[in-house]
């Protein structure tokens, strides 16, 4: 039902990471991907672009600071690099990180999620629908998994795991012993919201 799709993350993988299924799964999605970080980092900017063209969706990518420290960033500067790199401020469903991330701890993660969120809530982007991401980590006990209970839960079949798996290890290269190898989910989940305002309640939670 969806048309025009943004789905705004902070690192290239984590579009197939944590929404790859549901790519996958909707071939008639008009899905345009903005990734924050690592635009100068060759080897990874020639893979993200590769994995677009094998989902068949457009992208780009930014060059947010993202060194491992990890320094917070001001968030208008995360936003005003959201709005540099969407071709379009409004679309039927947007797609993004979760404000507490997918695990134990990416601050980018969450700062690409506040700002989305917050740009929304300021109708500087529309969409009929916002969905974050839904995973959690124990707190590190455990590689990263879909929450059941979100408001949207999607076991992948395994044809449509097996694509997101080669994404991570024969595109992006990962060993099959890497973190990321061992987490590519094999079920999706998102937290689901119509409204604005339940998003920032969501943030603020």
């Amino acid at each position: 039902m969806f048309k025009s799709v943004a789905i705004i993350v902070a690192h290239p993988d984590d579009e197939t990471l944590w929404v790859g299924g549901v790519i996958l799964n909707n071939p008639l999605w008009q899905c345009f991907i903005a990734c924050l970080c690592r635009k100068n980092d060759e080897e990874r900017a020639a893979k993200f672009y590769e994995v677009l063209n094998i989902l068949h969706v457009q992208g780009i990518m930014g060059n947010l600071d993202d060194e491992p420290a990890q320094k917070p960033l001001n968030e208008e500067v995360v936003e005003q690099v959201i709005l540099d790199l969407l071709p379009q401020k409004d679309f039927d469903l947007i797609i993004t990180h979760s404000p507490r991330g997918e695990y134990t701890k990416h601050i980018r993660h969450e700062e690409t999620s506040r700002a989305v969120i917050n740009l929304w809530q300021k109708g500087i982007i529309k969409t009929s629908e916002l969905w974050t991401f839904a995973y959690e980590d124990g707190n590190k006990k455990y590689y990263p998994k879909a929450i059941e209970n979100a408001t949207l839960y999607e076991t992948l079949s395994k044809e449509i795991w097996l694509k997101k798996y080669s994404l991570i290890t024969d595109i992006y290269g990962f060993e099959q012993h890497s973190w990321e190898a061992r987490t590519t989910p094999k079920s999706e989940s998102f937290w689901q919201f119509s409204q604005s305002a339940d998003a920032i309640k969501f943030l603020n939670h």
